[in-house]
Formats: C-alpha cells, sequence, structure tokens
C-alpha cells in the first residue's frame, strides 16, 4: 500500500472528509511520526506497533571496487517493532508459502 493507496481508502470509509482534508491529515500525521523520530522519541500505538531509532556503530568496510577498507561511520536508523494484535493478525491472514512458492497452510 503507497501513500496515495491510503489517502484514498481513508477518503472513501470517511465521506465527510474531502480527499484534500485526507491528504493532508495523513501528511500531519506522518510528519509528526518523523519529527518526534528525528528528535530521538519513540512511538507507540497501542495494537499496531512501535518506532525507535536504533544506534549502528561505526564499523569497517570494504569498497566492492577496490577492495580497500573504508570505515563506515556510525548511523541512527528507525526501527519498527510490530505489536501483538499486529502479528496475530497477519499471521492469520497470510498464507504460509514454501520454498518452491507451493502453499502450505493458511
Amino acid at each position: 500500500m503507497t501513500r496515495s493507496d491510503l489517502v484514498a481508502q481513508l477518503a472513501d470509509r470517511f465521506s465527510q472528509l474531502t480527499h484534500r482534508d485526507t491528504e493532508f491529515a495523513v501528511k500531519t500525521i506522518l510528519d509528526a511520526m518523523s519529527d518526534a523520530l528525528a528528535r530521538g522519541h519513540r512511538i507507540e500505538i497501542r495494537g499496531f506497533g512501535s518506532f525507535s531509532i536504533n544506534r549502528r556503530p561505526p564499523r569497517m568496510g570494504r569498497n566492492p571496487r577496490s577492495g580497500e577498507q573504508v570505515v563506515i561511520p556510525e548511523k541512527l536508523v528507525p526501527h519498527f517493532k510490530p505489536g501483538k494484535a499486529l502479528r496475530e493478525s497477519v499471521d492469520a491472514q497470510v498464507p504460509v508459502v514454501d520454498e518452491v512458492g507451493d502453499r502450505l497452510t493458511g
């Protein structure tokens, strides 16, 4: 699902909102979440999951072309941990597929 798919689905579901209002609401929520994460805050949405920032320590890597060692600096990256309700909902809905692509259960 893309951002525009989400906006369209919400606009269809809540007919009292215009498409423009729905788009503004989705943008406002995502911007607020991005700003909170950028400030180092944790976001928890009960029944859905939590967003936090993980620290990736500096490490040594290799340039694939030359093979020389390169220092990769520390990074702060967003991390999502699904909540129990979301995990159970997804597990109940998605059929399990083996390596060959055959459906096993569902």
